[in-house]
C-alpha cells in the first residue's frame, strides 16, 4: 500500500542536525528536478526579500520564511514525519505509533511537496516553505514542473498494490495515476454526514486518523474494494463510487456526524 498525503504549510524548526543531502532521499529519480527547484528557491529568496515574499504568497507576518528557505543548503534536517506539523499529521501522530506501525508508516507513506517532490516520512530536510501552487522566476508553476519526473518515477514507487490518495487538488495535479495504476487507486474526502459538506480542519483531521487506524491495525489491503471493508471493520462509515471505466480511480466518501 502507498499512502498519498499533502505537506502542512506549518513546520517544525530544522533542529540541529547534520544538512539536506539531496542524494540521500528517497526517490532518486526526483533529484535533478529537486536540485533545480532548491537552487532556484534559495536564489530567489537570498535576493530581493519583498519579490520572494510576493513569488511565495507570504505574509508580512512570515517575513523570517524568505531567510530561512535563503539558508535551506546550510540548515539542519530532520526526518519528515517530524517537520510536518498540523491537522493531519497532529492525528496521525507518528511519533505515538508502536514500532511495527512506524515501519509500516515508513513503508507506505509519501508526502508531496512544493519543493522535495514527494518524501518518506524518514527523509531528513530542512523546515521549509514553499506551496505546490508557487510560481519561480527560472522554473514556472511547481505543479507543471513536477509531472514529467513524477509521471516516470511514481509508477514504480506504487508497484502493485493499492494506491490510497490522500492530497489535496494541488498536490495531486503533480501527479494523476494513469491506466493500470489509476484502477487501484482510491481517493478519499471526508464529509460531515448531515450535511454533505467537506470541512477543511474536520476533513483532515478524520484522513490523518484513517492513516493511524491503518498502520495501527495492520491492514494493508491489496486495492479498493480491500480498503472499503477493511475502513468498514475499523468503525468508519464509507460510501464508493466505483470506477467509471479502465484506468480510473475509485472515489470514497467517508462520512462522520461530529466535526471535531
Amino acid at each position: 500500500m502507498l499512502v498519498l498525503l499533502p505537506p502542512s504549510e506549518g513546520k517544525a524548526s530544522s533542529g540541529r542536525g547534520a544538512p539536506l543531502k539531496l542524494e540521500s532521499l528517497s526517490l532518486p529519480g526526483l533529484t535533478e528536478a529537486r536540485a533545480a527547484v532548491l537552487g532556484e528557491l534559495v536564489e530567489l529568496c537570498a535576493g530581493d526579500e519583498e519579490k520572494a515574499r510576493e513569488v511565495l504568497g507570504l505574509s508580512e507576518g512570515l517575513r523570517g520564511e524568505v531567510a530561512k528557505n535563503a539558508g535551506l543548503p546550510s540548515a539542519g534536517a530532520r526526518p519528515a514525519g517530524e517537520i510536518y506539523t498540523g491537522v493531519l499529521y497532529d492525528a496521525l501522530g507518528l511519533a505515538s505509533l508502536d514500532a511495527a506501525a512506524k515501519k509500516r508508516a515508513a513503508r507506505s507513506l509519501l508526502v508531496f511537496s512544493g519543493l522535495w517532490g514527494a518524501v518518506r516520512v524518514t527523509d531528513r530536510i530542512p523546515s521549509y516553505r514553499c506551496s505546490m501552487g508557487v510560481k519561480l522566476p527560472g522554473l514556472g508553476a511547481l505543479g507543471a514542473h513536477w509531472r514529467a519526473p513524477m509521471a516516470a518515477v511514481l509508477p514504480e514507487a506504487a508497484s502493485d498494490g493499492l494506491v490510497l490518495d490522500l492530497r489535496s487538488s494541488a498536490y495531486a495535479a503533480a501527479w494523476k495515476p494513469k491506466g493500470e495504476v489509476a484502477g487501484r487507486t482510491a481517493s478519499v474526502r471526508v464529509l460531515h454526514a448531515p450535511t454533505r459538506k467537506v470541512v477543511s480542519h474536520f476533513n483532515k483531521a478524520t484522513k490523518g486518523r484513517i492513516v493511524r487506524s491503518l498502520l495501527s491495525a495492520g491492514v494493508a489491503p491489496k486495492d479498493p474494494a480491500g480498503l472499503v471493508e477493511a475502513l468498514r471493520d475499523l468503525g468508519y462509515v464509507v460510501e464508493v463510487e466505483p470506477p467509471k471505466g479502465a484506468g480510473k480511480a475509485w472515489m470514497l466518501d467517508v462520512l462522520v456526524d461530529e466535526v471535531h
